[in-house]
């Protein structure tokens, strides 16, 4: 049983560290708000600036980039109209960061549980070899003991980090979207006030 528990916690240990590094990588700055393309928005302000603009969309593919493209693409529809769909769509967008944040968080809860499964197997292993052989050797209880600790050790080591990156993943999705937002907000309303 107690072997179960350690490789169940291996496992665990392998998944978070995998997802750490899978969401570290997705969600740099840069990959989902390309500096080309904000500095592209910001100056966009006539119809050839605008196919710039797509250009650099399709060329850095990224949350940004599909969200632009996306309005930029339905500038001819009422900016009402235009604005629901850029919003169903960055809804979308942030469910996509997300991805993989429940895993970690999940970890955070099973991690200390199976460290806790752990102990309790052991413990019942330590006294059930203690009510066969009788309290002899405290040294080799106090053994058992230490080793049996060891696996809620282990749960908190795993949970621990996990809730570290999960927090800091959860807020800069949170950061990622409202700087997306801002720069969308601004996007569709330079436009639709140039066409005017």
């Amino acid at each position: 049983m107690e072997n179960a528990v350690y490789l169940l916690l291996i496992a665990t240990s392998v998944v978070c560290v995998g997802v750490i590094g899978w969401r570290a990588w997705m969600l740099q700055w840069n990959k989902v708000v390309p500096p080309t393309l904000t500095e592209a928005l910001t100056e966009c302000r006539t119809a050839e600036d605008l196919k710039i603009v797509r250009r650099l969309c399709d060329e850095n593919p990224s949350p940004l980039g599909r969200l632009i493209r996306l309005t930029s693409d339905r500038l001819e529809l009422p900016k009402e109209e235009n604005m629901d769909s850029l919003e169903t769509a960055a809804r979308h967008e942030v469910v996509h960061l997300e991805r993989g944040l429940v895993v970690l968080e999940v970890i955070v809860g099973i991690a200390p549980l199976l460290g806790l499964v752990g102990t309790i197997a052991g413990m019942m292993t330590v006294f059930g070899d203690l009510g066969q052989t009788g309290l002899n050797d405290a040294a080799k209880l106090a053994q058992g003991i230490a080793l049996i600790l060891r696996a809620t050790l282990a749960g908190l080591l795993i949970a621990i980090p996990s809730l570290i990156f999960w927090s800091y993943f959860s807020k800069k999705v949170e950061v990622l979207a409202v700087e997306m937002e801002t720069i969308c907000d601004e996007f569709i309303r330079r436009q639709y006030r140039d066409r005017k």
